[in-house]
């Protein structure tokens, strides 16, 4: 199994080619805890992802919360391998005509 590290770093990379032209930035848990690890900005588009190593990875306090509450603004979603392939088409779905 991958580490959690490398399979954000190597998702990022296939973000950044299914939206050309987006902004990925990293989140800042240490402000706000359990806010999602990214932060996907495409045109007048946003989205959130929370990386884990796989489903049954735990979560941080506070993690639901944010991934819920930012998904009634936008799209937020928890990813790891086993939804990875979904994750990115809902992404996809989002975000792709933005800009």
């Amino acid at each position: 199994m991958a580490s959690e590290t490398k399979f954000e770093r190597e998702t990022v990379k296939e973000i950044k080619d299914l939206l050309p032209g987006c902004v990925v930035m990293k989140g800042d848990a240490s402000r706000i805890q359990g806010i999602p690890d990214r932060i996907i900005l495409h045109g007048p588009r946003w989205a959130v992802l929370e990386f884990k190593r796989s489903a049954s990875s735990p979560k941080q306090p506070n993690q639901d919360y944010y991934i819920e509450k930012l998904s009634e603004m936008s799209y937020a979603s928890l990813i790891y391998p086993e939804n990875k392939e979904e994750v990115l088409h809902d992404l996809q779905l989002a975000l792709g005509s933005a800009g």
